[in-house]
């Protein structure tokens, strides 16, 4: 009877008797918070800037017809524009003490390693919706909503005048997809051209799992068109396909929305001047400690939103 108190004492909690106990504590698995993979990231300049400032440049002016005693050349001038972002700092902590460690040890759990795990998800989660979707506390816009951005209505031509991919054929989904690449260039008098979509993971999917039917029938629709577009057939680069699943619901009234653009960080770039960091734990009472990591970022800065087109609807 002594012996049952003591296990009781020591686990923290009642266990119903006549069960297993498993030795594997298991984790809860979450979504990947890769943001890199979608916005480059730049972590340029000291880490404890207030923010960062650029400028731009351009020339106006025009040519005209001279004759040889002409006293009104035509002269060009210089503008200059000046453009700054400022940085916040955001952070995760956690807590402990001696006695839930204690505890801990004997459910084969080590709280040093999954409360710092867990907080450094926590930052990187928070990182990852500012960079794609921004702040509304700080009035940010991210990767896949920003006002800068052209947007267009994919094209209501599936079954039903449906504008969803799964009533549509595979040209019309080609054609969806080169009308946004092709409307960049167009845009731009063939200055831009966007070197990577972006697709909700269910269009993905729909791409990568349906066959074009050619060969031997096991070529899919996404590597077809990822060899197969307007970008490609012109620059000869791979267009760069990825699955984004915040695009889901992301569109004018709440339409699915997918993306092109040129990934490079003077199009578009997540300021991250001071990346996760570590600060050094302290004892705060005579049995309970704290420690915790910071951040700083800028958010998301569109800087050339003319090379890219947002399309709803998909």
């Amino acid at each position: 009877m002594q012996a049952f108190q003591d296990a009781q004492s020591a686990l923290g909690f009642v266990i119903e008797q006549g069960r297993n106990i498993e030795s594997k504590v298991y984790e809860l698995k979450y979504p990947d918070f890769n943001y890199a993979q979608h916005v480059p990231v730049v972590t340029e300049g000291a880490e404890w800037a207030t923010g960062t400032t650029f400028f731009s440049t351009d020339t106006v002016g025009k040519a005209e017809w001279l004759n040889g005693s002409s006293t009104d050349m035509p002269f060009n001038e210089l503008l200059r524009n000046k453009y700054g972002r400022d940085f916040y700092m955001f952070g995760s902590g956690w807590e402990w003490n001696l006695e839930e460690v204690n505890q801990a040890k004997l459910s084969g759990i080590d709280i040093g390693v999954q409360k710092p795990k867990g907080a450094r998800r926590t930052v990187e989660q928070f990182t990852y919706n500012v960079a794609i979707t921004g702040s509304t506390e700080k009035n940010w816009t991210g990767l896949i909503n920003s006002a800068e951005v052209s947007r267009v209505t994919i094209a209501a031509d599936g079954t039903g005048s449906s504008t969803l991919w799964a009533n549509k054929t595979a040209a019309q989904r080609y054609r969806d997809m080169n009308d946004l690449l092709s409307g960049v260039q167009t845009a731009t008098n063939e200055v831009e051209y966007a070197s990577a979509l972006r697709l909700t993971p269910k269009a993905f999917r729909q791409l990568g799992s349906t066959s074009t039917g050619q060969g031997d029938g096991t070529l899919t629709q996404l590597e077809f068109f990822r060899k197969n577009n307007v970008y490609t057939a012109q620059t000869g680069q791979e267009l760069d396909i990825k699955p984004l699943r915040s695009l889901v619901g992301a569109g004018l009234g709440g339409l699915d929305r997918m993306m092109v653009y040129r990934r490079d960080e003077e199009v578009v770039r997540f300021h991250l001047p001071m990346p996760f960091k570590m600060l050094m734990p302290r004892q705060k009472s005579l049995m309970g400690f704290e420690a915790g990591g910071v951040s700083r970022t800028g958010g998301t800065e569109w800087r050339l939103p003319s090379a890219a087109a947002y399309g709803d609807g998909s």
